[in-house]
């Protein structure tokens, strides 16, 4: 009990709002008389909810080296215009035109983290002539109009599902299969890095609070599994959505990359003087955050159907609310990519959860803007009971 504890006192952040999401996801599925997590639901609430955890992704690295990224809505939408102009004027292959808009993403990121890094004007003012310029351009762009419809191989990245190579009739056995060599894995890596904690005399948790662990981590694997399988299987959106967060997750704790973001938003000037070349670092995380920008674009045009002028209005405040609600500081040095994926998933279950019983968008806001102060207070109160 003892080690139970001081796991949760130690990680607080993330152990707390992983609770707070299974109290708000038991909440609204007793409400809602078990509709939230019907199958059909769980998978819109993933597809409708991608592109907040895209962006999470690359904000929570912006936050945690002490700036902000204002402009990634504006960039979502002139993106989702470039896209349509390259597919449905030009007619260019799917991949090629995912390959430019990719590439349109990076440079946008480079010249926004070029004034941040080398020019050293602050990023809130960088990014917020960003998002009056894109926003602008998108408008130029599209001159007012909405541009449709994309071909359907555009399209099935994020309406798509992988289809079941194994024909199960009312259960997708892939989706099954998947659930289970997930779950191997899963076992495999984390009894690799406990061993690898002993050889090295780490500090490891108590055997009975690590096989707890364990044991309920697989089973959300294998029923979330399940509940796919009853439907379509797996979307598309979810292996993209998979594959960052593992690959960002790797970056941020087991990379030098990594190290060197979370000390320049500790403490940029002892980053400097301690070798980091902290523009450097600044300049690629704000190109990495333009090429996940662009991602969200393509998946936002390919679920709308369409490049509208209005596309990612406020996308940079739910990504920023989602970091902040995960555990992230305000002050910079601290947060992690899961922190940033519990946050988008609670900000998504509420928006969710509130449609189904039929709350207007105006309790909507009100809630969420109430839940973002609470999780930022909580913030600064931890700061200063450290201190």
């Amino acid at each position: 009990m003892d080690s139970i504890l001081q796991m949760m006192k130690k990680n607080m952040r993330q152990y707390g709002m992983f609770i707070a999401l299974v109290l708000i996801m038991v909440l609204f599925q007793v409400i809602t008389d078990g509709i939230l997590l019907r199958p059909l639901n769980i998978t819109n609430l993933v597809m409708q909810n991608s592109y907040v955890l895209i962006l999470a992704i690359g904000m929570v690295l912006i936050i945690i080296a002490g700036h902000i990224d204002l402009s990634v809505g504006s960039v979502v939408a002139f993106i989702g215009a470039i896209s349509a102009v390259l597919s449905i004027h030009m007619h260019l292959p799917t991949i090629v035109v995912f390959v430019i808009s990719l590439a349109i993403g990076a440079c946008i990121g480079a010249w926004q983290g070029f004034w941040v890094a080398y020019v050293k004007i602050p990023a809130f003012i960088v990014t917020l002539a960003g998002m009056l310029v894109f926003r602008g351009l998108t408008m130029l762009i599209l001159k007012g109009e909405s541009l449709a419809p994309f071909p359907r191989n555009f399209q099935l990245v994020s309406s798509g599902f992988i289809p079941d190579v194994f024909k199960g009739s009312s259960l997708n056995i892939l989706t099954i299969a998947v659930g289970l060599l997930c779950t191997v894995a899963y076992i495999f890596i984390e009894l690799n890095g406990r061993k690898k904690q002993k050889k090295y005399q780490l500090q490891t948790t108590s055997g009975p609070l690590f096989v707890a662990r364990i044991i309920v981590i697989a089973c959300l694997i294998n029923v979330f599994s399940y509940i796919f399988a009853t439907y379509e299987g797996i979307p598309y959106i979810l292996v993209i959505l998979i594959a960052l967060i593992l690959a960002y997750s790797f970056v941020m704790k087991r990379t030098t990359m990594g190290r060197q973001v979370y000390a320049i938003g500790g403490n940029a000037n002892a980053a400097s003087l301690s070798g980091i070349k902290t523009p450097r670092v600044t300049f690629w995380i704000f190109v990495n955050m333009g090429v996940l920008a662009a991602l969200t674009g393509l998946i936002v045009a390919a679920r709308l159907n369409a490049a509208t002028p209005k596309a990612g209005t406020n996308f940079e405040l739910d990504a920023i609310a989602a970091c902040f609600i995960g555990g992230a500081s305000a002050y910079g040095g601290i947060g992690t990519v899961g922190g940033a994926i519990v946050g988008a998933l609670v900000m998504g279950v509420m928006n969710n959860g509130m449609s189904i019983l039929g709350l207007g968008i105006d309790w909507q806001q009100t809630i969420k803007g109430l839940v973002l102060l609470l999780a930022v207070a909580l913030d600064v109160y931890n700061k200063n009971k450290a201190v």
